[in-house]
């Protein structure tokens, strides 16, 4: 990776603060609304409460949509010839593909913060322990939607592929049970999307795997389950990307 080409990117992103003040306000707001300012966010669950919880959720959500609108604008690059300007350099396909998923991390951590220090005076509580660690799951988990927003931006020739990664990325968080609680064969269908190992990963050290579906029936789901989900679909958006890369470079 290329330390000149990473500090660029980010001092490019860096200015861009509409775009940052979405990535990180909505999804905050949205814990506000549907943790902090409810009733029912002081419950117990786990290793904290319901607050701290619906946080969790939230975190996942802003990071995912930090690192899908980093990796989306590749689509920009792309169209503006970069791919074959980079082929002329020693850099490589897979080096390429590193440095856009660790800028994406990066840029994540705005939303993570803020979220997690809006959770700490609002009433969000839990075993110290569980904080760190839903945190840094957060983070690194974040990294395989970085992959999942250059997909859609090496795939696509215009500038759509950041509102096509985006406005994918809505359903999936209502398909992945980050939203509501879902049950039954939503349930099951849930299970086989992106997002349903990540924030199940996220919330695992608070819930210790228990959740409650919208009936109110209590659950437990062994750790294999969301740990498998993650790591397919790692290994699919990094070759998928990877091949989409070095497509990018080829010259008709």
């Amino acid at each position: 990776m290329n330390p000149t080409i990473i500090g660029l990117e980010l001092k490019r992103i860096s200015r861009d603060y509409i775009g940052l003040f979405f990535i990180a306000g909505l999804p905050a707001f949205m814990y506000v609304i549907f943790g902090a300012a409810q009733t029912f966010g002081q419950e117990d669950i786990g290793r904290g409460n319901v607050a701290l919880y619906v946080m969790i959720s939230m975190a996942v959500y802003g990071a995912v949509t930090a690192t899908v609108s980093i990796g989306g604008q590749a689509a920009v690059e792309r169209q503006q010839g970069w791919g074959r300007q980079l082929g002329l350099t020693p850099l490589r396909d897979s080096s390429y593909v590193a440095g856009k998923a660790l800028i994406a991390l990066a840029i994540a951590l705005i939303p993570i913060a803020l979220i997690y220090g809006i959770g700490i005076v609002t009433g969000a509580k839990g075993v110290p322990w569980v904080w760190a660690a839903s945190g840094a799951i957060v983070l690194v988990g974040a990294g395989v939607f970085a992959l999942y927003g250059l997909v859609f931006g090496l795939a696509l020739r215009s500038e759509s592929a950041v509102g096509a990664a985006s406005g994918s990325l809505v359903i999936l968080a209502f398909l992945g049970n980050i939203f509501i609680p879902l049950s039954g064969t939503m349930l099951m269908i849930a299970k086989f999307t992106p997002l349903y190992g990540f924030v199940s990963l996220a919330r695992y050290p608070l819930t210790e795997g228990y959740s409650v579906d919208m009936n109110g029936n209590l659950a437990h789901e062994s750790l294999w389950v969301p740990l498998a989900n993650v790591v397919v679909w790692t290994l699919i958006m990094a070759v998928a990307t990877v091949l989409l890369a070095r497509r990018g470079r080829e010259r008709e």
